[in-house]
């Protein structure tokens, strides 16, 4: 049954306000009376008629909340949508690019970058850093001199190419770790391997043994085969091996090559990109390849870093990218079948809010290629993705082009941070209750995988019209008083929390989702960081106005990763999220390892 239309009054129109000021040409319109998200439509100063954005800017705002009291959340929210208005403002009212440069550089990049001698040594550490302002392209190389040194029981370095971000959240798109002493083999041992949204994949292990010619990259196998000496006898062999090329004398496979480092003597290590993957090369000699993993690519490496057991002389960089391609526009080819389509007049049973980040292009598209495939070819759901301002202009101009061209990217006007995601949970309700009206509302994450008809199964076991939380609920948590996730009393000052379900993926009957809409909107509404525990904090006071909740929980709703026969998985990575979308399709609902 869908809801009564209604007159959207005054709310909307004040949003407008700030845009219209500050647009030359731009027009804004409502989906509809009763649907209060507005619709921008905004041509940039000086652009041609073509050049236009329709984007979708949920009508959230600081003014509904009545932010500015008590809670200490609610004065860094109104903060964040001063700022986010401004940034987003200022991202619609620029000038558009002229067709020339649309298509090219957006930014100048060095073709060669060095750093060396003095440079690296202020570093300190023996490691070095090496900037890649445009990351790499087909055909770069990277070439490090240095020298292992051993460090107690220890001798072992790694090569790091990063993408952005600090700590964990910079995604290790190659890790290249020679353990020279071993380690829980007891040999040498090159370790590969990317890391993710904090999660590490599956390990490549060279161990000496060549790999088998089947497992080719770019035609080099994927580990080459050595001695497992180390070591002294490591010289000593290399120095048979030098007199018998001198000699002419064929060398036996024992000391045809040994492992290609050694404690306190010089290497030149070249990482080269092809077609398929990494290429390392020692002294002149192939060692491994590590194919490229799904999620990456070769332009997001912007960090190169040595670190660890080793003292490096240079490091050089050549043949790299003088431009930086627009995210958007290296990946907006081919791409019309995974657009949402239009909203429909049609009964909505499931809206599905996705939250996600300015800069997860890369976890958006995963989705859109696998689970949100079956919202696409169902008429009654309907998912939408919605992301807050960010920070830098660059990613906030590709989002706004990434969310013209699909159509699932709603925009939340504030600027974002880990500790007001509860916002977007407020974002989430508020246009289920007034623009796509649905019996049911799931939040998940832009990491977490749906199956969609096993999730609607679930809630189908659940009698019709009754109030629910379905989740993998939570009872007697307690806050945490210290540490990184420390909640001060000022916060929550109760020894509990309320039950909560993980934020992972839950599900909630549409009478809770317009219960939060509607304190929202009367500025009733208190903030927490935790957006989970704010969500089972309003379903409390909802179930304690006179209206009964059944609470229902069910484990297959994973929270820490993925348990075969899910309803939904979490800390899914692009390449996950692919793997489980095609054994879904075999009809397999099983876990996927490969990262």
């Amino acid at each position: 049954m869908r809801r009564p239309r209604r007159c959207g009054g005054l709310r909307p129109l004040l949003l407008l306000l700030p845009f219209a000021a500050l647009l030359s040409v731009a027009t804004f319109s409502l989906h509809s009376p009763d649907r209060l998200l507005v619709t921008v439509t905004a041509r940039r100063p000086s652009s041609s008629p073509h050049h236009l954005h329709r984007l979708a800017v949920s009508s959230l705002e600081a003014r509904a909340l009545g932010l500015g009291g008590a809670p200490p959340l609610h004065a860094d929210a109104a903060r964040a949508f001063r700022s986010g208005g401004r940034l987003l403002r200022d991202v619609l009212s620029s000038p558009a690019p002229p067709p020339s440069a649309a298509a090219g550089a957006t930014r100048r990049c060095p073709p060669s970058v060095v750093v060396s001698g003095a440079r690296l040594r202020d570093t300190g550490g023996g490691g070095g850093v090496l900037s890649l302002p445009c990351g790499l392209a087909l055909g770069s190389h990277v070439t490090v001199v240095g020298s292992p040194r051993r460090r107690g029981d220890v001798a072992q370095f790694a090569v790091e190419l990063r993408g952005e971000g600090d700590g964990d959240t910079a995604p290790r798109i190659l890790h290249f770790n020679p353990q020279l002493r071993g380690d829980w083999s007891g040999r040498p041992v090159i370790e590969q391997n990317t890391r993710f949204r904090g999660q590490w994949g599956p390990a490549l292990r060279c161990e000496g043994r060549r790999s088998r010619p089947d497992e080719e990259t770019d035609g080099l196998v994927k580990c080459e085969e050595w001695s497992g000496n180390i070591g002294d006898t490591s010289k000593e062999l290399k120095r048979f091996r030098l007199q018998n090329h001198i000699t002419g004398q064929k060398s036996r496979n024992w000391i045809d090559w040994p492992y290609p480092f050694i404690e306190d003597e010089l290497f030149v290590l070249t990482l080269s990109t092809g077609l398929d993957g990494y290429h390392f090369h020692v002294d002149g000699k192939h060692v491994t390849s590590f194919p490229y993993r799904f999620g990456f690519v070769l332009e997001d490496a912007t960090i190169l870093s040595v670190i660890g057991d080793i003292d490096v002389q240079s490091i050089v960089a050549g043949s790299l990218p003088t431009a930086h391609p627009s995210i958007v526009q290296r990946n907006l080819e081919l791409l019309t079948e995974l657009k949402a389509p239009p909203l429909s007049e049609e009964n909505v049973e499931l809206f599905i809010g996705i939250l996600s980040a300015g800069n997860h292009f890369t976890e958006r598209m995963a989705a859109r290629r696998s689970w949100m495939s079956s919202v696409r070819n169902s008429s009654s759901t309907v998912a939408r993705f919605f992301v807050a301002v960010n920070g830098r202009r660059e990613v906030n101009e590709d989002l706004l082009k990434e969310a013209d061209f699909f159509g699932d990217i709603v925009i939340v006007p504030f600027a974002d941070s880990y500790d007001l995601v509860v916002l977007k949970t407020i974002a989430v309700c508020d246009y289920a209750a007034r623009v796509v009206p649905a019996k049911y509302v799931m939040k998940c994450d832009d990491d977490t995988f749906v199956r969609l008809d096993s999730v609607m199964a679930e809630v189908k076991k659940i009698s019709d019209g009754r109030s629910f939380y379905l989740g993998n609920m939570n009872y007697f948590h307690r806050p945490l008083r210290e540490g990184k996730w420390a909640v001060s009393y000022e916060e929550w000052p109760i020894e509990e929390y309320p039950p909560y379900a993980d934020g992972a993926g839950y599900i909630v009957s549409s009478d809770i989702a317009n219960f939060v809409a509607s304190e929202m909107e009367k500025g009733r509404l208190n903030l927490f960081k935790m957006e989970d525990v704010s969500m089972g904090m309003w379903v409390g006071r909802f179930n304690s106005s006179g209206n009964a909740v059944a609470y229902v929980h069910s484990p297959r709703l994973c929270q820490s990763g993925c348990a075969d026969d899910y309803l939904t998985a979490h800390y899914q990575s692009p390449a996950q999220m692919v793997c489980l979308w095609e054994k879904l399709l075999q009809g397999r609902p099983q876990c996927c390892n490969a990262r």
